[in-house]
């Protein structure tokens, strides 16, 4: 995975025979953290289950490019203000949501694949070139 805001890159086993490597979470933590205020969450595990296993199921070479994951709740206000797509009480603020890219892919592309994993929630923003995926409750949105 490359961070488009950051310009980091990660290439981390984070699982190995069943159990997560917590060294490896934690490095996950720190490349998904607020980059704007450089805040660290704990990412739910299911988000990156879930993004994993879209990257295989697009069967893609390039990493996702990471948009956004961990979101401060001043990072989050500052959005909403300057966007009516960022809600009020985003999964993002919990570490449950990610918003990547992968330019060899459509969004409906990642989307549909993220949608088949059936663990969360999918939003497609095509105008924007993102997909939204979370472990919150099973929906998709967008177009």
């Amino acid at each position: 995975m490359h961070n488009a805001r950051t310009g980091e890159s990660m290439d981390t086993i984070y699982w190995i025979e069943g159990d997560y490597v917590r060294d490896a979470l934690r490095e996950v933590n720190f490349f998904f953290r607020d980059w704007r205020r450089n805040e660290v969450k704990q990412i739910d595990n299911r988000t990156i289950d879930i993004i994993a296993a879209t990257h295989n199921l697009v069967d893609a070479r390039e990493p996702f490019l990471l948009l956004s994951g961990y979101r401060s709740p001043a990072t989050n206000a500052m959005l909403r203000s300057r966007s009516g797509g960022v809600a009020r009480n985003s999964l993002h603020l919990r570490g449950q949501a990610a918003d990547v890219r992968l330019n060899s892919r459509s969004v409906a592309q990642v989307a549909r694949a993220a949608a088949s994993c059936g663990a969360g929630g999918v939003g497609r923003y095509s105008r924007s070139n993102f997909t939204h995926v979370d472990c919150g409750v099973v929906r998709t949105w967008g177009g």
